[in-house]
């Protein structure tokens, strides 16, 4: 380039050779994945404020908040969802991390149990518990169900 900062004292290779390189730039930066979150769960330290047996409802709300999504909002238990989607160039976005914490409650309103599952290879696993007693309550039919298919006795269905 000339000292005015026109292109006019450039060779026409090297004017397509910056350009080459420009294009070659943004072909690259086209080819990079991005990556989008979704939902909220609460971090570590919130949630060590929450103690098992004590807190409530109101006192959950107060310290990390009520779930966002009112289906996600029963009496039993609220549960906090986050994910992370990758996307890539126009192939379907793809979800590579889910966490979920489950925070259920007792007849009464008092915490009961603080779980955090995440997603491991496509299954759901469990990450941390906090638990006071072993229980049923909250577990749904379908865990319940699953978890009773070895203890089934069929002369019991059948009658003998």
């Amino acid at each position: 380039m000339s000292a005015t900062g026109n292109w006019v004292g450039m060779g026409p290779s090297k004017v397509i050779r910056i350009l080459a390189g420009i294009l070659g730039l943004l072909a690259l930066a086209a080819c990079t994945p991005t990556y989008t979150n979704h939902g909220f769960v609460p971090t570590d330290e919130d949630v060590e404020e929450i103690m098992v047996g004590v807190d409530t409802r109101e006192t959950v709300a107060a310290i990390v908040g009520k779930p966002a999504a009112a289906g996600l909002l029963t009496e039993e238990a609220w549960y906090y969802v986050q994910s992370q989607f990758e996307h890539f160039a126009y192939k379907e976005s793809v979800e590579i991390d889910r966490e979920v914490l489950r925070i259920s409650f007792t007849e009464d309103g008092l915490v009961e149990n603080i779980e955090r599952f995440g997603l491991e290879e496509g299954e759901v696993v469990v990450l941390s518990r906090r638990v006071t007693t072993s229980n049923t309550q909250g577990i749904g039919f379908l865990r319940q169900l699953l978890g009773n298919l070895g203890k089934i006795n069929l002369d019991n269905i059948i009658g003998g």
